[in-house]
């Protein structure tokens, strides 16, 4: 009995070394080590058995858990080598095979170890594999829709065609679902929906339909287009909506929408039977995250809401709403006051302007225009001709400036905040008072809502009263350089010569640009 004391001792090593190499290299396969230990404790408790009968002088006995003895030590040492090969080997290497192919694997080991024990004890193995193949075909005649779901579970994970982790599109009944493969078995394939439930779906149904895999092509993984879906009114043309909306994608970056292929704007239909008063758009974008469908759908539609709301285009309002509104010019009156009232209690807010009249006020109130932007848009862009003030009444925005860093080696653009901006406040001043191009970036860090003074405006109260560019100046001035400081680092006393240098130089500019 020395042998079999010495096969355990050295099935007993294998045990632990298999243990001990999968705890270090593949923990996610630890699972795989109860039926390791499992089937271990079972060839030893027929060792105890062949030995205690044997001890007993029972040899008939003693012969038969011999022989399971056997056959327990021939699927040990066959699980032990396909754990090691399989669950370390391939892991360590980086080779990934199906665990359905690795099932079949050892059970192919067990049926041979199986074939070589019973030889040796006398069993012919061609009879012993007939009367197999005679009853598997009994089991497949009674057992044809789970070995159907058997055999699709095989060829899903062998072809390769549906993987763990894919999201794909299935046809349930009359509705369309959309999951994400968590697990092939061997009878059904888990999926799990957004909704976050799950779908056990039989393997010979997925064999049986086509399956649409999302976000995936020629084997890789690549962004997923989405639409989202808009309606304007026919009196809006399809070549300024489509340039307004598309312009606002490529602004600014939108979380979870890919840059390459940028998103883009296209017309669509123009109604239905042309019964409906308005034109179907859609912009098309590439979702790199499909998991986060519905949050960037809703990212897209902010923004292409400001963005039509900035241009002065409304989305089409149901063709069978109406409303009936009387119009007078009592009324009128009354919602041009209105508008200019709000103007108004901007503009004594900007610190610029504490030296108009009210009259002056009032006239560049008149010609202001409302707009608004949404969280991550940029309002202004650094080296823009943009010959507009912005006076902030509500919303968050971040000013920042782009440093070229070539000039100390091969290094990007650095993009620096210098001032953050919260309403009420302005800014802009520079390219409404002088033409500059802008210094730097401002961008929107929460919904914004400005009104916008053009050059147009401005210049009918400065020629009207030409000594306010005197005023303008240093306030300008003083701004300018506090921006500056921030930017390049100046000390307080550079900043005073600073300020008397650009005093000067922003007054010439101010009475150029306004032929003052």
């Amino acid at each position: 009995m020395s042998d079999e004391i010495t096969w355990a001792i050295g099935l007993l090593a294998g045990v632990v070394l298999t243990a001990t190499a999968v705890n270090r290299y593949s923990p996610k396969h630890r699972a795989r080590l109860r039926r390791v230990v499992a089937l271990f404790v079972v060839f030893a408790i027929a060792l105890g058995l062949e030995l205690a009968f044997r001890a007993m002088h029972v040899e008939r006995w003693a012969v038969r858990f011999g022989v399971a003895r056997e056959l327990l030590l021939a699927f040990n040492v066959v699980n032990i080598g396909a754990t090691l090969a399989f669950s370390v080997g391939l892991q360590v290497t980086g080779v990934a095979v199906p665990m359905i192919a690795t099932d079949l694997l050892v059970g192919v080991g067990y049926i041979v170890a199986t074939l070589g024990v019973l030889s040796g004890h006398g069993l012919n193995p061609t009879g012993a594999l007939a009367s197999a193949a005679v009853v598997s075909a009994v089991l497949a005649i009674s057992l044809q829709s789970t070995l159907g779901n058997v055999l699709g579970g095989i060829a899903l994970q062998l072809d390769g065609s549906i993987r763990e982790g894919d999201w794909i599109q299935l046809e349930v009944g009359p509705h369309v679902r959309q999951g994400r493969v968590r697990n092939i078995r061997w009878r059904h394939t888990v999926v799990e929906t957004r909704d976050w439930s799950t779908i056990i779906v039989p393997n010979s149904v997925l064999l049986a339909n086509n399956i649409t895999i999302l976000g995936k092509r020629d084997g890789r993984e690549v962004p997923q287009r989405m639409w989202v879906w808009f309606n304007i009114d026919f009196r809006y043309a399809p070549t300024n909506v489509i340039q307004v909306v598309t312009e606002a994608l490529a602004a600014a970056p939108i979380q979870g929408v890919a840059a390459d292929p940028p998103p883009n704007c296209v017309c669509m239909d123009f109604g239905r039977d042309l019964r409906e008063s308005f034109a179907t758009y859609a912009v098309r974008y590439w979702l790199t995250d499909l998991a986060a469908d519905d949050p960037t759908n809703s990212r897209v539609r902010a923004r292409v809401y400001t963005a039509l709301r900035r241009a002065g285009i409304p989305l089409a309002l149901p063709a069978k709403q109406l409303f009936v509104e009387l119009d007078a010019e009592q009324r009128r009156a009354e919602k041009a006051d209105h508008r200019v009232s709000a103007r108004l209690e901007a503009l004594r807010n900007v610190s610029l302007f504490k030296a108009l009249t009210e009259a002056e006020l009032r006239t560049l109130a008149e010609g202001m225009s409302h707009v608004i932007y949404t969280t991550g848009e940029v309002i202004t862009r650094q080296g823009a001709d943009a010959h507009w003030l912005y006076v902030m009444t509500a919303g968050t925005a971040e000013i920042r400036t782009t440093v070229d860093l070539d000039g100390a080696g091969p290094l990007p653009p650095q993009t620096k905040v210098v001032a953050r901006l919260s309403a009420p406040d302005f800014f802009g001043e520079m390219g409404l008072m002088t033409g500059e191009p802008r210094l730097a970036d401002v961008c929107a860090t929460s919904d914004v809502d400005c009104f916008r003074l053009g050059k147009a405006t401005f210049e009918r109260v400065l020629l009207a009263r030409p000594e306010i560019a005197n005023l303008l100046s240093e306030k300008l001035a003083t701004r300018r350089v506090e921006l500056i400081a921030v930017r390049d680092g100046l000390d307080a006393s550079a900043k005073q010569a600073r300020e008397a240098t650009e005093r000067d130089r922003i007054l010439g500019s101010i009475k150029s640009f306004f032929g003052v």
